[in-house]
């Protein structure tokens, strides 16, 4: 995980880093088998996020059926803005995600495929959710290439921005 404000490498091993803008969620309080209308009760609090992917290792990955975790687990892939206390519903707010200014990724949180309080509840069957554990929960369509100097920043109303520099 880095910082917002970061510069970072280009990642080894890619010729194809992509930005994924999303929402992550910060638990306060652990769980099992929570109930979806009690899981944001276990938020403490939310941030902006960019999931940096080595697309090319992740398409290489899936064509044999092997797992993604080097295309989303490498250093730095991880950007995070400040985490604000939980404050009432995201639902509404907008979403951007801009490379050099530019306009890639533009959505309302309202249009996720799964809402908060279902990812935590399904997670919550799988593994005990710790205090502290991040959620990044998915991102929009329009994910898409960041080059060496070029600067990414992931905005949700109401909560710092994202941004990182790719060297």
């Amino acid at each position: 995980m880095v910082a917002s404000g970061a510069t970072i490498p280009y990642p080894p091993a890619t010729q194809d880093l992509h930005h994924e803008a999303e929402l992550a969620v910060l638990i306060g309080t652990g769980g099992t088998d929570i109930p979806p209308g009690d899981a944001v009760s276990h938020v403490w609090g939310y941030a902006t996020a960019n999931d940096l992917t080595r697309r090319d290792l992740q398409a290489q990955a899936k064509a044999m059926r092997r797992p993604w975790d080097m295309a989303k687990g490498f250093d730095n892939s991880a950007i995070l803005g400040t985490v604000h206390k939980a404050n009432g519903d995201l639902d509404d707010r907008e979403l951007r995600c801009t490379v050099d200014g530019d306009i890639r990724q533009r959505s309302s949180l309202s249009a996720m495929i799964w809402p908060v309080p279902d990812i935590l509840a399904y997670l919550s069957r799988l593994v005990t959710l710790q205090p502290g554990d991040l959620i990044l929960t998915g991102t929009p369509a329009g994910v898409g290439p960041i080059a060496r100097g070029q600067t990414c920043t992931v905005e949700i109303d109401g909560l710092d921005p994202a941004t990182v520099t790719v060297a």
